[in-house]
């Protein structure tokens, strides 16, 4: 497939491995955070540490939208299903996080709350269109990726003036969270590991663009490289943040070129701005309340606007005892480190947001079965007078 097998190619792996090989101190550690889900499963699939030195460690972030949000918001959820009898929609894997009492979205539906799965949010609009007697709230969920298409909901709603649609809104934005795993003094207390540089996010900087980072590179003096979701995108990354750290460099550095821009996508940022504002705070799971990090819809479009509709309160709750999932999104611990993993929490019976999402680290150590046999490290075929141009300009080349 064009686009995607050039980049799985085991000959550019190699000499990928090889150059980082070269390129590594052998005298510090390279702590590097992915912080989006998508680089964690790309790592685990393809082995990706595998072909690393034992000294260039990754670092796995909050970087799924499932496993940060709050169990509070997911109660105020189940009591709209419950208690305001109207119809629920939000993506799938939303239906099976545990909330307080273990309960879930999918066994509310079970006990007759009208609660459904939907692809997209005109999914959530076709539902509304064909019951105009019923409330329909699009659960919405995720980070910047997804929030254009939640405000293009809002925006055709007023437009067809569907008055039995709302939106309950629980986006998030990525660098508040970079900077609050960073400064965070309940972070640093917890015993966090040191991070040296982070893999920016792929989708999400497709709509920020690179350009948020900068500042955070500049004031954190912490490298970030915008990487791509195959293995040469995050072993290509992963060279680069090393040859940053080595140089004394904190740069923002993009390579995934081929998707990623400076300005990021203006359109899609302009309709975003024109729907949603900042919150003061938002609560994730894991960092706890974040300043600045959430949306919220603005009054202008507040008819549509399930917490003030149904005037939603806040709700805090706690984690089931003993999961490690507020700790392993900080990247205080592994999946491994968890009582419960493997043990009471699998993906038939997840305890926390970490084993149910796709995106989910736990899910990631459990589907590539990564947890079940120590690591053995291949010795890479080392070409020492390798040069990373040369490797570059061989990846440039498939786009």
């Amino acid at each position: 497939m064009k686009y995607v097998d050039e980049f799985r190619r085991h000959d550019l792996a190699q000499t990928l491995s090889a150059a980082i090989h070269a390129e590594v101190d052998p005298h510090r550690q390279y702590n590097l955070m992915e912080f989006c889900g998508g680089h964690t499963h790309a790592i685990f699939r393809y082995g990706v540490q595998d072909l690393m030195p034992e000294n260039v460690e990754f670092v796995h972030g909050p970087g799924c939208p499932v496993c940060v949000l709050p169990i509070g918001r997911i109660d105020n959820a189940i009591q709209l299903a419950l208690d305001k009898n109207v119809i629920l929609c939000t993506y799938g894997d939303m239906l099976r996080v545990p909330a307080s009492k273990r309960r879930s979205l999918l066994k509310v539906k079970a006990e007759g709350a009208d609660v459904r799965m939907v692809y997209s949010t005109l999914d959530a609009l076709k539902i509304a269109t064909d019951n105009p007697q019923r409330e329909v709230v699009f659960f919405a969920i995720g980070f910047e990726t997804t929030t254009p298409p939640t405000a293009v909901a809002i925006k055709q709603a007023q437009t067809e003036g569907l008055n039995n649609f709302s939106v309950f809104c629980n986006h998030v934005l990525t660098p508040a969270a970079i900077q609050n795993i960073l400064e965070s003094p309940q972070v640093r207390e917890m015993g966090s590991v040191s991070i040296d540089g982070f893999f920016g996010p792929s989708h999400v900087s497709s709509i920020i663009g690179s350009q948020p980072y900068e500042f955070f590179a500049e004031e954190f003096q912490k490298p970030v490289v915008i990487a791509g979701f195959e293995p040469l995108d995050v072993m290509q990354s992963a060279l680069m943040l090393i040859r940053q750290l080595n140089e004394g460099r904190h740069e923002v550095e993009n390579e995934y070129t081929r998707v990623v821009s400076r300005q990021g996508n203006l359109k899609a940022q302009a309709l975003v701005a024109d729907v949603m504002e900042l919150r003061r705070s938002f609560e994730w799971r894991g960092l706890g309340l974040v300043p600045y990090s959430g949306l919220q819809i603005k009054n202008s479009y507040a008819e549509f606007d399930a917490e003030k509709r149904f005037a939603v309160p806040a709700v805090q709750a706690s984690d089931v005892k003993g999961c490690e999932c507020p700790r392993i999104l900080r990247g205080v611990r592994k999946p491994t480190d968890c009582k419960l993993f493997g043990t009471v929490c699998t993906p038939e019976n997840p305890m926390g947001s970490c084993m149910v999402s796709s995106e989910g680290a736990c899910a990631a150590y459990w589907s590539y079965g990564r947890f079940r046999q120590p690591e053995v490290k291949p010795e890479p075929e080392i070409d020492f007078e390798i040069e990373l141009e040369a490797v570059k300009a061989e990846l440039d080349s498939v786009v």
